[in-house]
C-alpha cells in the first residue's frame, strides 16, 4: 500500500494536464497510472505518419461498437489512445475548440461557469498561438497550435475561395471572434513534430520527484470505502497493486474507459451492472450514457492537374519526404495535411455552425488502407450537433474484456436530414467556378446520387466515425448527470472525471482542444484555486440566422 495525494488514471489529453496542474506544489504527491507505454515512435512524432499509431494495437484501443441499427448493422471502429499522451498522441492534430454557443449550451444543461465566458482563459492559459496573443487567443501556453505548411498546395485556397463564392464569409481564425465561414485549419504541431499533452505537459516536468508515472499498468477498479474514494487498484510490471489517493482519485480514461472504469468498480446503473455479475455500490443511472460521436464522409473527385498528395503515395516518395522530416523537421512530413475547413450551419433556423469540413488535397482513406488511382482531393464533411444518444456499458468483471459500445448512429431523424444537407451543399460547393480548373469526375457520392433515399442509402454505408467520442459521464445536477460542475462524481466523495466524457452534449469541433482546456480547468476546482475570472468577448454570429443559411459577412 502505497500513499498519494492525488491518483490520475489516465494519461491522455485530460491526464497529461492534471499531472502537470496538480504536482506543480511539490508538497502534493501524484501518481499518473497509463496502460499504454512510450509515444516517441517515429509514427507518433511524425505529423503525416497520423494513420499509424491509430491504428496500430500497440499505441490505441482497437474498440469496435455493437452493430449499429441505422447503419446497416455496421460495427464502427472505435481506437482509443493507448499511449503516454492518450489520442492526442494518435489522432489528426486538428485543434478546433468549438463554438462559443456550445459551452453556453452546457451552462444550460446544468453546468454551472462553463459557459464560453468561464471556459475562454482556459483555453487561452494551456495554448501558445503562432499568431500571437489577442482577445481570443493565447501565447506561451505548452500547446502550440499553427497552420502548418500555411496551404502551399493552391488546392487549400482554392476550397476557401469556394466557399466564398457559393455565399459563404471567410474566416482568418475560426478559433477566434468568428466559427463559420471558410479558411486555414490549425495543427498542434510544434518545431515540425505533434505536440500532444505529453510532449506540451509531460515531458517539461518528468523531472519532478513528487511525481511518479507508472506506465504498462491497468487499473482494474477505484477502492470505494463508505462512499468514498480512497484508492485504486492495479495490475502493473510487478502484479496487483493497490494505492491510497488521500486527496482525490482522477479518473481521466476517456469517454470509453472511465464510465467502464466506473461500472467495474460498482458505480453505476444497478441492472446494468447486476447484468454483468458486479455488485452495485452506488446507483448513478447516467454512468455511461448519453454517448456522443460525430460521423463524417469524404466527397471526393478526380482531379485534373497532377498536385495532388495521391503522387507522394509511392515508397520513394514516402522515403524522401521521411528523410526530409528526419533531418530538416519540415516539408511534407511535418503537416496533418489538413490545412484549410469550413464550419457552415445546415439550414435556416440553426444558430450557430452544425457543420464541419476538413479539405485534403488528397483522395484517400482516412486510415490510409486504400487511395484513389490518380490525382484526386476530397472534403471531409460531417454534420456535428447529433441528437443520436447511445451507451458504454459493461459486460462482465473482468476490467480485460471491452465494454458495450453502442452510439445509435443516425437514430434522429435530424441527424440524417443533417447528411441530406451535407452532400447538396458540399456540391455545390465544390462546383464554384475556383474548382473548374482542378475538378474532374465526382467519384463518392457519384453523380448519381441524388434524392433523399439515394443519399440516405450511400450515407448509411459510407459514414466513418471522426473518432470523437464524448459525453458518457455527462457533467450536471439531472438524475442522468454523473458528475457535478466541480468534476465530482455525485454521491461518492473524492472522485473526479475529468476528460470529455464529462462533457454534457457534443462540440462543433475536434474533441482535443476542449478536453484540454476541460482539464486546466479542473485542476484549478480540484486544487481549491480561485479560477481564472471570466472573460466577455464579442463572438461574432449571423443576425438574421431564424431566416437565412448563409452570409457573406456573418453578423450582417
Amino acid at each position: 500500500m502505497q500513499n498519494y495525494d492525488y491518483i490520475i488514471v489516465g494519461a491522455g489529453s485530460a491526464g497529461c494536464v492534471l499531472a502537470n496542474r496538480l504536482s506543480a506544489n511539490a508538497r502534493h504527491k501524484v501518481l499518473l497510472i497509463e496502460t499504454g507505454g512510450s509515444d516517441k515512435s517515429i509514427f507518433i512524432q511524425m505529423p503525416t505518419a497520423l494513420s499509424i499509431p491509430m491504428n496500430t494495437d500497440k499505441y490505441a484501443w482497437q474498440f469496435h461498437t455493437e452493430p449499429e441499427p441505422f447503419l446497416n448493422n455496421r460495427k464502427m471502429h472505435c481506437p482509443r489512445g493507448k499511449v503516454l499522451g492518450g489520442s492526442s498522441s494518435i489522432n489528426g492534430m486538428v485543434y478546433v475548440r468549438g463554438h462559443a454557443n456550445d459551452f453556453d449550451e452546457w451552462a444550460t444543461h446544468g453546468a454551472q461557469n462553463w459557459d464560453y465566458s468561464h471556459c475562454l482563459p482556459y483555453f487561452k492559459r494551456a495554448e501558445n498561438w503562432y499568431l500571437g496573443a489577442d482577445e481570443f487567443r493565447g501565447k506561451g501556453g505548452p500547446v502550440a497550435t499553427n497552420n502548418g505548411n500555411e496551404m502551399k498546395n493552391p488546392l487549400y485556397r482554392t476550397f476557401v475561395e469556394a466557399g466564398k463564392q457559393a455565399g459563404y464569409a471567410e474566416t482568418f481564425d475560426y478559433n477566434g471572434a468568428q466559427q463559420e465561414g471558410f479558411g486555414p485549419m490549425h495543427m498542434t504541431v510544434k518545431d515540425g513534430k505533434r505536440c500532444s499533452t505529453a510532449r506540451a505537459y509531460l515531458d517539461p516536468i518528468k523531472h519532478r520527484t513528487n511525481l511518479t508515472i507508472v506506465t504498462h499498468a491497468t487499473v482494474e477498479k477505484v477502492i470505494v470505502e463508505n462512499n468514498t474514494a480512497t484508492g485504486v487498484k492495479f495490475t502493473g510490471k510487478n502484479g496487483t497493486v493497490t494505492v491510497n489517493g488521500q486527496k482525490a482519485v482522477v479518473l481521466s480514461a476517456g469517454s470509453i474507459g472511465s464510465p467502464h472504469l466506473l461500472q467495474l468498480s460498482g458505480i453505476g446503473d444497478k441492472q446494468t451492472l447486476e447484468a454483468a455479475g458486479i455488485k452495485c455500490i452506488h446507483h448513478l443511472p447516467g454512468v455511461g450514457e448519453n454517448l456522443q460521436d460525430h460521423l463524417e464522409f469524404y466527397f471526393q473527385f478526380y482531379c485534373k492537374q497532377p498536385i495532388t498528395l495521391n503522387r507522394k503515395l509511392n515508397l520513394f516518395s514516402k522515403g524522401l519526404i521521411g528523410i526530409r522530416w528526419l533531418l530538416f523537421k519540415d516539408g511534407l512530413g511535418a503537416t496533418n495535411h489538413f490545412e484549410s475547413c469550413g464550419f457552415i450551419r445546415s439550414k435556416a433556423g440553426v444558430k450557430w455552425p452544425d457543420l464541419q469540413y476538413h479539405f485534403l488535397p488528397a483522395a484517400m482513406r482516412y486510415d490510409g488502407k486504400s487511395a484513389v488511382k490518380g490525382d484526386g482531393f476530397q472534403v471531409h464533411i460531417g454534420h456535428n450537433k447529433p441528437k443520436s444518444r447511445g451507451s458504454v456499458k459493461v459486460k462482465s468483471n473482468n476490467p480485460a474484456q471491452a465494454p458495450a459500445i453502442q452510439f445509435n448512429y443516425l437514430q434522429h431523424q435530424d441527424d440524417i436530414e443533417g447528411f441530406r444537407a451535407c452532400v447538396r451543399l458540399t456540391r455545390e460547393i465544390i462546383n464554384q467556378p475556383a474548382f473548374d480548373i482542378y475538378r474532374g469526375e465526382e467519384i463518392q457520392p457519384g453523380s448519381k446520387v441524388q434524392t433523399d433515399e439515394e443519399i440516405d442509402a450511400f450515407v448509411r454505408e459510407a459514414v466513418e466515425s471522426a473518432y470523437h467520442p464524448s459525453c458518457s459521464c455527462k457533467m450536471g445536477e439531472d438524475e442522468m448527470a454523473v458528475v457535478d460542475s466541480q468534476t465530482k462524481v455525485h454521491g461518492i466523495s473524492n472522485l473526479h472525471v475529468v476528460d470529455s466524457s464529462i462533457f454534457p452534449t457534443i462540440p462543433n469541433g475536434n474533441l482535443n482542444a476542449p478536453t484540454i482546456m476541460v482539464a486546466e480547468r479542473a485542476a484549478d476546482l480540484i486544487l481549491g484555486h480561485t479560477t481564472l475570472a471570466p472573460e466577455l468577448a464579442d463572438v461574432k454570429t449571423e443576425q438574421n440566422w431564424r431566416h437565412r443559411q448563409r452570409s457573406s459577412v456573418i453578423g450582417a
